[in-house]
Formats: structure tokens, sequence, C-alpha cells
């Protein structure tokens, strides 16, 4: 009997796997979407284009901020846009790198803002999306896809509101003990959205000068929208800043007056008892009393103590401690 090896598939070197790059190309306009960047990307871009070596570094860092980079022939542009992390219940940023020129824009992310993708996928199988995204230069096409990206901002907002509402029904519940828990991630998710968007408002607002001579149209307006998009987010998460600050404080108060309470019935219960102790303790000492050898001695202290614990009641009440 002959055995016959079967190799395992020999893994294609590195080199040799295919470019994470698409590209759409309307008349002499193109699209360039890099997802999931590595050094074979920059590399790629760095050969066919006039890049400065560390922009394309920057496409591969985590930690830039947003900026805007202007050269002669191009500007680079870094944008940070709020994702929702289900896992760790906080919003955190997603770089979006940008180069733009007379004839391309080029964009480089991890995949994770669905807006662009999903732009893209459009301009890629629909002609008449392709046509009104890139028929007006690649300044307008970079308004569409910034435009888009603010707009994926709102649902995000929107879902802090509803949590705003959760915590605040949970803080007035008749047990509201994991409404803290709660309310410091919803602190700290608001906290992580406003770091996200405050430096954003200065890139969007100083964007429109700069891309003018890569556009055959004017944006003013249209980036101005834009503008107030972003403002009009800045302000809800300004607004939800103090309202969870003002729910804290709510909270603080309630659970002050909820251990008040409990205090108060201890210290009531505390003071009723202390007197029938006293009395209890007298008649079961070892020394003549009144009534001690009595048949009825027994009731007389069951007696002696319902009066002590109807006076100390009557006095609570008058005096509003109960």
């Amino acid at each position: 009997m002959t055995v016959t090896k079967v190799s395992k598939k020999e893994k294609r070197p590195e080199s040799e796997k295919p470019l994470n790059i698409e590209t759409v190309t309307w008349e002499d306009l193109t699209w360039v979407n890099i997802e999931y960047p590595t050094e074979r990307e920059t590399d790629y871009l760095a050969q066919n284009y006039p890049f400065h070596p560390l922009d394309l570094d920057d496409c591969l860092s985590r930690i830039q901020r947003p900026k805007i980079d202007e050269y002669k022939d191009y500007l680079f542009v870094v944008f940070h846009f709020p994702i929702f992390n289900r896992e760790a219940r906080v919003t955190s940023p997603s770089q979006l790198s940008v180069f733009i020129g007379e004839n391309y824009l080029i964009t480089v992310h991890k995949g994770e803002l669905k807006p662009l993708v999903k732009l893209f996928r459009d301009c890629q199988i629909n002609e008449d999306s392709k046509q009104e995204a890139f028929n007006r230069g690649s300044g307008y096409l970079l308004y569409r896809v910034v435009d888009r990206l603010i707009d994926y901002c709102l649902p995000i907002l929107n879902r802090v509101v509803d949590n705003i509402e959760q915590v605040e029904d949970d803080i007035f519940a008749d047990d509201p003990r994991g409404a803290i828990k709660d309310l410091s991630i919803l602190r700290r998710d608001i906290i992580s959205f406003r770091r996200i968007i405050w430096p954003m408002r200065a890139v969007i607002g100083s964007l429109e000068p700069k891309i003018r001579r890569f556009t055959k149209m004017d944006l003013a307006v249209y980036f101005g929208d834009t503008v107030d998009h972003i403002d009009k987010i800045w302000d809800a998460l300004d607004e939800y800043k103090e309202v969870i600050e003002g729910l804290n404080d709510t909270y603080d108060s309630l659970a002050t007056s909820r251990t008040n309470e409990v205090m108060r019935m201890l210290t009531v219960i505390a003071t009723i008892l202390l007197p029938i102790t006293v009395v209890a303790s007298l008649w079961g000492m070892n020394i003549p009393l009144p009534f001690q050898d009595s048949a009825y001695s027994l009731v007389f202290v069951f007696l002696v103590m319902i009066v002590i614990i109807g006076g100390m009641l009557f006095l609570f009440r008058r005096k509003h401690l109960m």
C-alpha cells in the first residue's frame, strides 16, 4: 500500500497579499479608500503620491489629535468621530485620515465608521450616487463624507438621552442601589464624547477656506450647516453634563435622606427600649421592690412598660419625630 502525504496549504507571503485599497473614479476624480491600513498601504501611497512621510506615519498612529496640515498640492486632515463601544459602555474615538488634492480624495480608517463605508459602497454600485458626489470636485466629496459622519453622531447622542432618562427613573425607584453605577458610567461616556467633539469644532470650522481650491462651487453654506450641527452636538453634550451633575446631586440628597430616615427610626427604637430596659433591670435585681412578691408582679411590670412606651410614642408624635 502506498501512502501519499498531503501537505498543508502554504500561506501566501505578506508581500503577495492584495492591498486593502479600493478606488472609485468618475471622470478625472478618484476616491481611494483604505481600510485597516498597514505599512504596505502607506508605502503604496508614498510611491504614487507626493505625501510627506510624517503624514503617512500619522495614518498609522492612534494618538493623533484632529488637525489640518496644508501643503502646496494637497491637504492632510485628521478627524476623530465617535463610535459606541457596547462592551465598555463608553463612546470612543475612531480616527479618519484624509488626503485631498485637485483630482483625488484618499480616506484612511479602520472600517468602524459605518456611514463612510456605506457612502463608498453606494458610489461603487450606484452610478447616480457616484455622479452626485463626484461632479462638484474633491472638496464637495469631502463635505459629503464629513456631513455623513457628523449626522452619524446624532443617533449616538439620542442613546445618551435614553440612558439619562433610564438613570433618572432608577434614581427615583424604590431600590436605587444600582443607579449610582449606571450614573458613573454615563458620566464617563459624556466626558469621552465631549473630549472627541471639542477639537473637532476647530478643525471643521477652519476646513472650508482651505479646500476652496479643490472644488468647483462655493461650499461656505454647506460647511456652515455642518458647523451648526457640530455646535448643536456640543451644546447638547454641555446640557447633558449639567443634567448628570444635577442627577448626581439628587442621588446624594436622596441617599442622605434615606440614611437619615433609617437613623431616625433606629434612634426612636433605641430611645423607647432604653427606659424599658431600665425597668426590667430594676425588677430583676435581688432586692425588695414594690409588688415584687405579688402574684401580679409580672402584669404590673408589663403595665409600667406599656405606659412608658405609650407616653414616649405620644411625645414623639407631638414633636413630629415619627
